[in-house]
């Protein structure tokens, strides 16, 4: 293997050609352990940064997260650190797997060290009270650095099982598409591209609010009729929210939208969906967090849209009604008679533009 910078990659090369690109993944959670995995495996010279030193000594001793993913042997490549000047400098990409609640904090960290590197999110989030994602968050705090985000239909525990899996990359820049898809496709994980950073970004917080609706309604013994229902409604009220912030309505097609909303919503490996279920079964919200024991970041975004919809004046009757079942204490029939009512709607958004949409 030769050395490849990240800066040098200025004219595509097939992705299979595997180069020792340097990458760094900041978050030792599910998800930011699956990826530094892959691209350890993939031929990465690959560091993840965690808090704890004990953490990352005990990965590097054992190669498995113990916390968050017991069951799984990591790569022996993979090195564990709790240094973030070690972690940031010199690499070329960063892959940023923080909760959206300490996303700009450590964004603001890493800044000193950042000089080429790529930022790449992969936090599917709204940070609380100013309703900024987390690419506008890399813009804000890193302004001259090439960014993009990172989001689909990924579940950790199946890509680290090697359970063929699809992600997408979205980003301005066509060498940030190209850098991460060199770093992370691979035979089982394929790794589409997107120029709508807004869409993907949108498409990945969205759907956690809609897991926690199925796994509500689950708990409730639904049918699969009505998981039809909240699922397309859901892809309804998601494209329409969307469109309204610049989105392409388009993107909402893909793996960053009705691909990760299916997932998410199908599979009680979801926390979201876990959190949803918990609720349902009669949990309150403090016990239902406390069990997890992960951040569930749909529980916040169900607080930062309801308020920004309600401001842009967009109907979203779902987020709506779980909002008033969570924190109001209305139940959960709530859910059921707001996918119900105003049977006038057009079923497919855009698609009637003189209907109520």
């Amino acid at each position: 293997m030769t050395d490849l910078k990240f800066t040098d990659l200025v004219e595509p090369v097939a992705v299979d050609q595997k180069t020792a690109l340097r990458v760094t993944v900041l978050g030792g959670g599910s998800f930011g352990t699956a990826m530094a995995n892959l691209a350890t495996r993939n031929g990465c010279d690959t560091m993840i940064w965690i808090r704890d030193q004990s953490m990352a000594d005990e990965i590097n001793h054992t190669h498995i997260n113990q916390r968050y993913l017991p069951d799984f042997n990591l790569e022996a490549g993979l090195k564990a650190v709790s240094d973030l000047e070690l972690a940031v400098r010199d690499r070329d990409i960063i892959l940023v797997a923080i909760p959206s609640h300490s996303f700009r904090e450590v964004i603001k960290q890493i800044s000193p060290f950042i000089s080429a590197q790529a930022v790449i999110s992969l936090t599917k989030g709204i940070e609380a009270n100013s309703f900024s994602f987390m690419s506008e968050i890399i813009r804000n705090e890193l302004p001259e650095v090439p960014y993009g985000v990172l989001s689909g239909p990924n579940l950790a525990k199946e890509i680290v099982a090697g359970m063929p899996s699809g992600t997408v990359i979205a980003s301005d820049s066509e060498l940030v598409r190209y850098a991460v898809q060199h770093a992370l496709h691979s035979a089982l994980f394929r790794v589409f591209g997107s120029d709508d950073v807004h869409g993907v970004e949108l498409g990945g917080a969205l759907k956690n609010i809609y897991a926690i609706a199925m796994g509500m309604a689950v708990a409730h013994n639904i049918g699969e009729n009505t998981k039809s229902m909240i699922i397309t409604r859901a892809l309804a009220e998601m494209s329409r929210f969307a469109v309204k912030l610049g989105a392409n309505p388009l993107t909402f097609l893909g793996l960053s939208g009705v691909g990760d909303l299916f997932a998410t919503c199908n599979s009680p490996l979801s926390r979201n969906y876990q959190i949803g279920y918990a609720l349902g079964s009669g949990k309150t919200l403090d016990e239902a967090v406390k069990a997890l024991g992960q951040t569930a970041e749909g529980i916040n975004t169900i607080v930062q849209v309801r308020t920004r919809a309600q401001e842009l004046d967009v109907y979203m009757p779902i987020t709506n009604a779980l909002y008033e079942v969570i924190f109001e204490g209305a139940p959960p029939l709530n859910i059921a008679l707001a996918l119900m009512k105003n049977g006038h709607r057009s079923d497919v958004e855009f698609v009637l533009p003189h209907h109520q949409v």
